[in-house]
């Protein structure tokens, strides 16, 4: 046995537990906690908060958070984000002295998740540690730059007609199963080979739909380029709210890194019935149709910060195509005309032509792009212009025509050269068409090359134009696609092309 000091022992003992005494630094933090007074459809009123601030994040029991949305003085409103069947009367809810965020990062492409970034996809949880307040403000004037660069939808009505540009807010309205999703839908597939990164806002969709959806982008190999956001219909009207703050917020982040990004909201008819909803629940005084005084603001503050960055803030984008339904094709409702005067231009869809198979429904008189050619190329802009004022001349004689008036040679030449024109601009769902083809079909178009083919062999004869194209010499393809305008010679050798292309249809006439 080894002598030792038992007294020594105790002393070195003493002093080593002082040290590390000394070392310790308590985490003294002050708790703030509540208590729910009572609940209601997706919001709880709670007293004893009463350091809490205006949109803060309360933290309820099993992980369940909800925002401070009405600060009085006797109790909060919280608006509750998930389910909250297991809350009830005497819950402690406690302050987290943050504002709800949402992660973001590169690691969220080709997810699918929900607003509060949960993923919903079954791939694991989302590996990224940066977040970003759903709440932001948009960009200074100053700190943008006018919009320049189209973005191509692959829609030749909308590419040609209704221009859209990159950092524009595009509004598409219609009444229900007019095909409001499919445009938006498409927009996304065509941007596979156009370096845009697409986020997708489902707000308060049937799971069938969202599904449906899902399936389109993963069978068009869309999903590596486009994040998807979901709230379902049966999920508490808080997600649904904060839902398109949180996808906007994903996309920003990727338009301060100086990337094109497209979103898409669809819709936010819902987004401000769960908004109404959730004000009526928390007694906030009703305005028209029910809804409170500040739903304009609702949708402006969400919408304004898309936008197009200067190059000095790395000259990204964020183009926005908001959803909005309207009721028995009435435009002038509450929501509709909001958004029409906050947003660049809308598409609307008519039901009407709906019904007679044209497709997509685009009715061009009451759709309008107010950036117009300026996110055009100079190649379209040399047909659109003599095109949209054919088929107005074209819809107005139709319309006289129905009553049996007897027409002149040169009104019978309009209204047929007019049907063609709507015969052309017809497209089916997912059949994209590329810039060079739109062209070489606009132009055929506008010169009458197709006038001479019948109206039932029209889709077949587009097809045959749009094979044609690549007989086109590459320095010609190159022009177009570098917004270049076509010269005299350049013009005749397309019209030569597509004429070759249609004198099969010509002689079976």
């Amino acid at each position: 046995m080894y002598p030792f000091n038992l007294e020594t022992l105790v002393d070195d003992a003493l002093a080593q537990i002082a040290v590390q005494r000394e070392a310790v630094l308590p985490d003294l933090r002050p708790r703030e906690i509540g208590v729910v007074k009572s609940l209601s459809t997706g919001v709880a009123r709670v007293s004893g908060l009463p350091g809490v601030g205006f949109e803060e994040l309360l933290q309820f029991p099993g992980g369940l958070f909800g925002i401070a949305f009405n600060v009085d003085k006797d109790e909060i409103g919280v608006v509750l984000l998930g389910n909250y069947w297991h809350l009830k009367a005497g819950d402690e809810v406690e302050r987290t002295g943050r504002v709800m965020d949402v992660p973001v990062g590169d690691a969220l492409i080709g997810r699918v998740i929900n607003p509060l970034g949960a993923a919903l996809d079954d791939q694991g949880v989302l590996a990224t540690n940066q977040r970003m307040p759903i709440e932001r403000s948009a960009p200074a004037i100053m700190d943008r730059d006018p919009v320049s660069v189209p973005l191509q939808t692959g829609i030749k009505v909308i590419d040609a007609l209704v221009p859209i540009g990159r950092g524009q807010r595009e509004l598409i309205l219609g009444d229900r199963q007019t095909g409001k999703t499919s445009i938006a839908i498409d927009t996304i597939l065509n941007q596979h080979d156009q370096n845009v990164l697409c986020v997708y806002c489902a707000i308060g969709q049937r799971a069938s739909a969202v599904a449906k959806v899902i399936a389109v982008l993963r069978e068009h190999d869309a999903l590596k380029y486009t994040i998807i956001i979901v709230t379902e219909g049966n999920e508490p009207p808080g997600l649904a709210y904060i839902a398109p703050y949180a996808a906007t917020s994903i996309a920003e982040y990727f338009m301060h890194q100086g990337r094109d990004v497209l979103i898409v909201y669809d819709d936010l008819t819902h987004h401000a019935r769960a908004y109404r909803e959730l004000s009526l629940l928390l007694r906030r005084p009703p305005g028209r149709e029910a809804f409170p005084g500040d739903i304009f603001y609702l949708h402006s503050r969400l919408l304004e910060r898309a936008t197009h960055l200067r190059k000095e803030l790395g000259g990204g984008s964020l183009t926005a195509l908001p959803v909005i339904e309207t009721e028995a094709q009435n435009i002038a409702a509450y929501i509709p005309t909001n958004l029409i005067s906050i947003t660049d231009g809308q598409l609307y869809l008519s039901p009407d032509l709906f019904e007679l198979g044209v497709l997509p429904a685009v009715d061009v008189g009451k759709s309008v792009s107010r950036v117009g050619s300026k996110a055009q190329r100079k190649a379209y802009q040399a047909v659109a212009g003599n095109l949209k004022l054919a088929y107005a001349q074209f819809e107005e004689l139709e319309t006289f025509a129905r009553f049996g008036t007897r027409l002149d040679d040169n009104t019978r030449q309009i209204i047929e050269h007019g049907k063609r024109i709507r015969a052309c601009l017809k497209q089916q769902e997912h059949d994209l068409v590329s810039v060079t083809e739109q062209i070489i079909i606009l132009i055929a178009l506008t010169e009458g090359v197709f006038d001479t083919v019948p109206l039932t062999r029209m889709q077949e004869a587009e097809y045959a134009v749009r094979t044609a194209t690549k007989q086109m010499p590459i320095a010609i393809r190159t022009q177009l696609l570098d917004s270049n305008s076509l010269n005299n010679k350049d013009r005749d050798m397309i019209l030569r092309i597509a004429g070759n292309a249609l004198k099969l249809f010509h002689q079976q006439s």
